[in-house]
């Protein structure tokens, strides 16, 4: 078929998801609210006992939040897609005459815009319990951009999880086993407080890479004293992870989907 009719179909079921969406407040709130709850706790509870290496905790906590938002998103990415297979709605759209790739690429679509959605709302909650900015306007850009970057990645896997889940409920339980690694990462914790040997995974798995990108741009020179290279260095290192996350489970969730 022709790119044109991969795109309208593309945008079609972007539409349905996006509409469906808002039209669920249960969706928008748990969307909106639920990571502004986790960043309330971990601000105000944990951050007068823990120590960020000489920066304010709040300083060293919201870039590591923001970047792990997009494991709160992708749980519900799971779980919708869980629900279309199960309710039926792919199986229709496999009888109509539009590129099978449109389903999927239809549904990253829209999710990629409520990451944005939600990545938005934390950052602007960030801001009013106490967060700056100490890199340029460009690095903050560029930060956020990373994060949408690191969303797009995991939502592949999670599409993936999805798949293979029978109900909406499993997939969201398999979704939340990939939730340990943001606690054992350097997203709320300098990585030097834990023991020697959590300390050789933490320094070796994909989250703590990104958060360190995105901290590594955000606090700008500030970010000295915990980082010990420039911001180049942990955005490479960020981006191979990401690309690598994609070829891995982008492949494996269009073959699950084609099979199911």
């Amino acid at each position: 078929m022709s790119s044109a009719t991969m795109r309208a179909s593309t945008l079609v079921i972007a539409r349905r998801s996006m509409v469906r969406f808002f039209r669920t407040p249960q969706l928008v709130v748990l969307g909106t609210v639920q990571g502004a709850i986790f960043l309330l706790v971990y601000r105000y509870v944990f951050g007068g006992a823990i120590d960020a290496g000489g920066i304010p905790y709040v300083d060293f906590l919201v870039p590591g939040f923001i970047a792990t938002m997009v494991l709160f998103v992708g749980v519900g990415v799971a779980a919708g897609v869980a629900e279309d297979m199960r309710e039926g709605f792919v199986d229709r759209l496999r009888s109509l005459p539009i590129p099978r790739s449109a389903v999927l690429s239809g549904r990253a679509l829209a999710d990629v815009a409520q990451l944005v959605w939600g990545l938005g709302v934390t950052t602007a909650l960030g801001f009013v319990v106490g967060f700056r900015f100490h890199g340029s306007a460009g690095a903050a850009l560029a930060a956020f951009a990373l994060c949408v970057a690191y969303g797009v990645a995991f939502e592949w896997m999670f599409v993936a999880l999805g798949t293979l889940a029978s109900n909406a409920q499993a997939a969201q339980g398999i979704g939340f086993l990939v939730f340990p690694l943001t606690f054992v990462s350097s997203a709320y914790v300098p990585v030097d407080s834990m023991p020697g040997w959590l300390q050789a995974f933490a320094n070796h798995q994909p989250i703590t890479v990104m958060v360190d990108a995105v901290r590594s741009l955000a606090l700008g020179p500030q970010a000295g004293p915990l980082l010990a290279h420039d911001s180049g260095y942990y955005v490479a290192r960020a981006l191979l992870w990401t690309a690598g996350i994609i070829v891995v489970f982008a492949p494996l969730a269009v073959a699950r989907f084609r099979r199911g």
